[in-house]
């Protein structure tokens, strides 16, 4: 595919995605969900690629649906489906990545509303400049949050402030996010690009079998009951004990290494 709305490259085993419509604030059109899919799902499979860095192009991470794209579709519609770009794009997306193996980061360069917000919080790991905002801009045209916003905000931050954050669309500082818990790390401005490919490389240098049960056994443990849940670590487990990083993880520790994770 040739790709138009976003970039990408390969370093160190991290394969980094940029959003790269910076004139819109790397708002969404159909050409880009559809790249962002197609890289998505070709590092999937790639051995070269153990993490994957989704950020975003000049002063924004993602500002959410390109709404100037949309406007005629509204206005001319008498009974315009909201719903059906969720249905197409939106929640694929959003499963594709909790879905896939390898861990994902998005690094949120600057402001992130909208389902641009969600899209970073479907993420495993979030980080963000001291600058960058988060915004559940919904509400200010007349909708409800998607993108997975209504299932991880209450999750991540708690039922009282998810509301608060959706019912007002309120600016949240990177800062704010953090001590709320919604984010892993704020990185200075003049710090972020750097310090994000060191999170990239940490993340590719773990046991990538490990971090994929890890991922999985988090990512089901709020549908399980706490037996359900136990009786999932032990299987996991016994799959993370019969592979090789298991073996290689005691040895380096026995023989006080630095492991060589695959």
């Amino acid at each position: 595919m040739d790709f138009q709305h976003i970039l990408i490259r390969q370093e160190n085993r991290v394969g980094y995605l940029t959003l790269n419509r910076p004139e819109v604030l790397n708002s969404f059109n159909e050409q880009m969900h559809r790249e962002i899919a197609a890289i998505l799902d070709l590092w999937a499979v790639s051995t070269e690629i153990k993490a994957i860095v989704i950020s975003g192009s000049g002063k924004g991470f993602c500002a959410g649906q390109d709404l100037r794209a949309r406007n005629k579709e509204v206005i001319s519609a008498a009974d315009y489906d909201a719903g059906a770009a969720l249905e197409k794009f939106y929640n694929p997306l959003v499963v594709k990545i909790s879905n896939m193996a390898k861990p994902v980061v998005a690094a949120v360069n600057g402001v992130a509303a909208g389902a641009g917000a969600n899209l970073a919080l479907a993420c495993d790991i979030v980080v963000a400049k001291q600058s960058a905002t988060f915004i559940q801009s919904f509400c200010k045209v007349g909708l409800i949050p998607d993108a997975g916003g209504t299932w991880n905000l209450p999750h991540l931050v708690g039922l009282a402030r998810a509301k608060g954050l959706t019912m007002f669309g309120d600016k949240l500082s990177a800062q704010k996010a953090l001590s709320w818990g919604l984010i892993w790390e704020v990185y200075e401005d003049d710090a972020f690009d750097q310090s994000v490919i060191e999170l990239a490389e940490r993340l590719a240098e773990q046991p990538s079998s490990s971090i994929s049960l890890i991922k999985k056994a988090l990512n089901t443990a709020s549908q399980n009951t706490l037996a359900e849940q136990l009786q999932l670590e032990r299987e996991l487990q016994r799959i993370a004990g019969q592979s090789g990083n298991y073996k290689e993880g005691v040895a380096a520790f026995i023989e006080k290494r630095k492991a060589n994770f695959t």
